[in-house]
């Protein structure tokens, strides 16, 4: 068995912020491997966000990030449960990432109900036209269309999206971070991005 020692700890808690207990937990279930550790980590941290998904976020902050010499601007607003998570330097720095994240990944919604349907339509229409121009038959053309909407929700849903910063990351991987964290559950509730004259 590996021995864990305080230098291993200290590394995994600088990477994932979190508690001391909880690393050497992580080091022990890991063998002492880092990257599983930090795995085992994201994975716990998840469990934790789906158990405190259903409690009420009423606090938060309205963040707004101007971008490219006043070219675009983002408001977002991102919510958690209490005055004194939403007050954290962590929350705040972890709020401006998102609109800077928003500013650059240009997403059409926060999930992907919240894309018009008349959009999600016309993307399956051009997949479809393009399946068929490039001679596909006809009994697999579902399946092609499915494929692509599946991954313009991908690049669309802020939700889904890849983290710009850490790509191996999506925005919902994230805020389950922050929520294994903080403790408290957090709710990316809306955002708006403008563009000087317009996309």
């Amino acid at each position: 068995m590996v021995e864990i020692n305080a230098h291993m700890i200290k590394e995994l808690r600088t990477r994932t912020n979190a508690g001391i207990l909880d690393c050497r937990e992580a080091l022990q279930e890991a063998g002492g491997d880092m990257e599983s550790a930090v795995d085992f980590l994201r994975k716990k941290g998840l469990a934790t966000a789906l158990k405190r998904a259903g409690r009420e976020t009423s606090e938060g902050l309205v963040h707004s990030y101007i971008h490219a010499g006043g070219k675009i601007g983002v408001l977002v607003e991102v919510n958690c449960e209490t005055d004194f998570v939403a007050k954290t330097e962590e929350f705040r720095e972890f709020v401006k990432n998102l609109a800077m994240h928003i500013a650059a990944a240009k997403p059409f919604g926060v999930r992907r109900e919240d894309i018009p349907e008349e959009v999600v339509r016309r993307e399956e229409e051009v997949y479809r036209a393009q399946a068929k121009e490039m001679g596909k038959p006809e009994k697999v053309l579902d399946k092609i269309v499915q494929g692509k909407v599946d991954k313009f929700y991908k690049e669309s849903c802020l939700m889904e999206q890849q983290y710009i910063k850490e790509t191996d990351l999506t925005i919902e991987d994230l805020i389950h971070d922050m929520v294994a964290k903080t403790g408290e559950n957090i709710t990316l509730r809306r955002f708006v991005r403008y563009r000087l004259g317009g996309e």
